[in-house]
């Protein structure tokens, strides 16, 4: 393990905690997220911090932010950028979107119409825009957080499940506990006291190297054959439950994907990494486990006239395949 991006890290997770109070889960979650090097989609009602949160990491990270509010009226050009002329030589020059930003904010995804949508998933895969002939590469540290709202559905357009596939983890975000709320109160009051300098950060920025390494280090911890393989356990288990439980084969049309288990592993790494240990455990794998497979998973029509979520249905799995 690198101890000094170990401790910056550390650093930047007390901050957010303290400025995204009653969201820990939502905290650690993007640091995992953007130590695994991947996108994630968040869904909560309008007012958790979905948007702050990623603002107070961009403020911790060198790194530059932008937000994209998405609406269905948004085209693909307004987020890749476009080829602008210049009448003085009669040439064409390509002016960057908002998508090359290291961390981007695409608020509503779900808001945005498909063509919108398949142009930032497009970008998040490949790690390119392509322009006519041209395609122009995006930055090394490069993290999609897009956000839904559970409440209001009409005017959206939803991600399809393919789509879906290339975010690294989905999570759900609720409301904050009764001590927490008061809390919140507490500090926006603070805030509005001393003015909106209160708002600049109060911690020295991450360099994006100490990222790097970071992700570096958590490739080098140690990961026995036996959770390697309880990993691959947990991900076939989606595509053929069976074995694990009759009613649990009726429950599921379609299962994970091979980035799944890819996904699941990088991110068990990274909680390890960020809880100070050189080794991956089966905590490690099962904290993170329903973020990763949520969205990766479609329920049968029996499932859903049941009642029954993606999320009951991985704590079934969980529950039933063989921890080592």
């Amino acid at each position: 393990m690198s101890e000094p991006e170990h401790d910056e890290l550390l650093r930047l997770q007390t901050y957010l905690n303290q400025q995204v109070i009653g969201q820990t889960g939502l905290t650690l979650r993007l640091l995992v997220c953007l130590l695994a090097d991947g996108h994630l989609l968040v869904e909560g009602a309008p007012g958790l911090a979905k948007t702050t949160a990623i603002k107070i990491l961009a403020s911790g990270i060198e790194a530059d932010f932008h937000r994209i509010q998405f609406t269905p009226d948004l085209l693909p050009a307004d987020l890749t950028g476009t080829e602008m002329y210049r009448p003085q030589d009669g040439s064409f020059r390509f002016q960057q979107g908002p998508i090359f930003h290291n961390l981007l904010l695409a608020d509503e995804i779900n808001r945005a119409p498909a063509k919108v949508q398949a142009a930032l998933l497009e970008a998040m895969a490949e790690r390119q825009v392509s322009v006519g002939r041209q395609s122009y590469q995006l930055p090394d540290l490069f993290m999609v957080m897009a956000t839904q709202n559970p409440i209001e559905q009409e005017g959206t357009y939803p991600l399809p499940e393919a789509q879906l596939d290339r975010f690294l983890m989905y999570i759900h975000v609720g409301y904050p506990q009764i001590d927490d709320e008061r809390k919140i109160a507490q500090l926006v009051r603070e805030q509005a006291q001393m003015g909106p300098s209160s708002l600049a950060t109060t911690i020295s920025p991450i360099p994006q190297k100490s990222i790097m390494a970071a992700r570096h280090a958590i490739l080098q911890l140690h990961l026995a054959p036996s959770l390697q393989e309880y990993i691959v356990q947990l991900v076939v288990a989606t595509r053929n439950p069976t074995p694990y439980g009759e009613e649990l084969g009726k429950w599921v049309r379609f299962g994970a994907s091979p980035r799944a288990t890819i996904g699941m592993e990088r991110c068990a790494r990274a909680h390890a990494w960020l809880a100070g240990r050189d080794y991956v455990s089966p905590e490690d794998v099962q904290t993170i486990v329903h973020d990763v497979l949520r969205h990766r998973i479609l329920l049968s029509f029996e499932a859903e006239a049941d009642g029954v979520t993606p999320d009951q249905f991985v704590s079934e799995l969980v529950a039933r395949v063989a921890v080592p």
